[in-house]
């Protein structure tokens, strides 16, 4: 009896045209396919969601180029294992052939072990191809990045994975039925990962046949899947996915837009976001887009914090919606933000300059006698109650923030 194989290893592509999603990369004028059809490859750093088929697009190049390829998981893999095929590689030169080294999750190298590739990229003595879900700009260092070519992966459509599902269906499970709806539903729970998708496909008829009753048929109903299977929340608390959202939640309030602002939240919280950094990034933006123009924003903001504080998950994510649904809808003035950075650019050209004499406390006979409040003005006293003397340092004194 012939050993399991997962459908996501059965069916990886084994060639460009079967390489679902990426067309922008690999069709006709895609520039991996001109790489690859040159002859010759440059280093590369491959950027994606989870199972949008980085690795079986470095597999395919080394079925496409007859190099030495090698493959290391950079969660396990050290500076010896890389040692090992550097070796091999400085023997490969001499006979002409060139060395690829794949390593995936390239994130997980740290600044020490990333350094260590560097001259061996340069000096051409490897082909590195990188695969990360991470942002490269965040977690690739800058000397490395310059060295390589970033390509970036796209998601597959919804409709992509439930054609490629029915195909796959169709040979493997010809006795069970499987509606149109069902693998539209499966397109959508695989959350645009191919492997995630064919492993949702198993699972479901797993379920289906153990659910079988005595002479029917099979059957993958929408009652079964949505019962089974959760679908999966792509969120990095730490990466790049993370600045992405709370900066989808910044922007819709700004817009006004209390729908999209509440999504946001929405999938932050379903992430496993600490409410509290929520709260507190809804805190600061009631100053800095409200501000005056709703002062009573401040004051929710801050009393939405504190709650959240008390009441903590999930009962708080009830009062974020409604920060962020009063955010939304609050008239807008970033006046207060305009003139921080105003204030922080003078103080930043100017340095410390001198508070005038005139507003200075004189807490000694000394102090009054070299000028300190001379001249000074109680506001209370005057009859109008607002003086004009001048507040600021002489080189700002007729700055105008406001």
């Amino acid at each position: 009896m012939p050993a399991y194989e997962p459908l996501a290893s059965k069916y990886r592509p084994k060639t460009l045209e079967t390489l679902i999603g990426q067309e922008h990369l690999v069709g006709d004028n895609g520039p991996i396919r001109k790489f690859i059809e040159s002859g010759n490859i440059p280093s590369m750093i491959f950027w994606g969601p989870p199972g949008t088929g980085k690795t079986t697009l470095a597999y395919i190049i080394s079925l496409n180029l007859y190099y030495d390829f090698h493959k290391l998981q950079a969660v396990s893999a050290g500076k010896e294992q890389l040692r090992k095929i550097i070796k091999v590689a400085l023997n490969n030169q001499q006979y002409g052939k060139k060395t690829i080294l794949f390593l995936d999750e390239i994130h997980r190298w740290n600044k020490a072990q990333q350094d260590a590739l560097l001259p061996y990229v340069e000096k051409g003595i490897i082909i590195l191809i990188g695969a990360t879900t991470e942002n490269p700009s965040f977690t690739v260092n800058s000397a490395l990045l310059s060295r390589t070519k970033v390509f970036v992966f796209k998601q597959p459509t919804e409709e992509d994975i439930s054609k490629l599902i029915k195909r796959i269906a169709k040979l493997e499970y010809p006795d069970i039925g499987i509606g149109k709806k069902e693998l539209e539903i499966m397109g959508n729970l695989s959350n645009g990962d191919i492997r995630s998708a064919l492993n949702i496909l198993e699972m479901a008829t797993t379920l289906a046949t153990s659910a079988q009753k005595q002479d029917e048929k099979a059957k993958v109903t929408t009652e079964l899947l949505m019962s089974a299977i959760q679908k999966p929340v792509y969120y990095d608390k730490t990466g790049e996915e993370h600045y992405n959202i709370i900066s989808a939640i910044h922007k819709s309030m700004r817009s006004s837009n209390p729908d999209a602002a509440c999504y946001w939240v929405g999938r932050m919280l379903s992430g496993g976001e600490d409410p509290l950094y929520i709260a507190r990034r809804l805190l600061r933006f009631s100053s800095e887009d409200v501000g005056n123009a709703d002062p009573n924003a401040l004051v929710l903001a801050n009393s939405v914090y504190e709650a959240c504080q008390k009441l903590g998950m999930p009962e708080c994510e009830t009062l974020l919606m409604q920060l962020a649904i009063y955010l939304s809808k609050a008239p807008k003035d970033n006046t207060a933000y305009k003139v921080e950075l105003e204030v922080k650019k003078d103080i930043e050209i100017y340095g410390n300059l001198p508070v005038p004499l005139n507003i200075r406390n004189a807490e000694t006979k000394l102090m009054k006698d070299i000028g300190y409040g001379k001249g000074y003005e109680y506001d209370h006293d005057l009859a109008n109650k607002k003086s004009d003397q001048q507040c600021l340092p002489d080189r700002l004194k007729n700055k105008k923030y406001l």
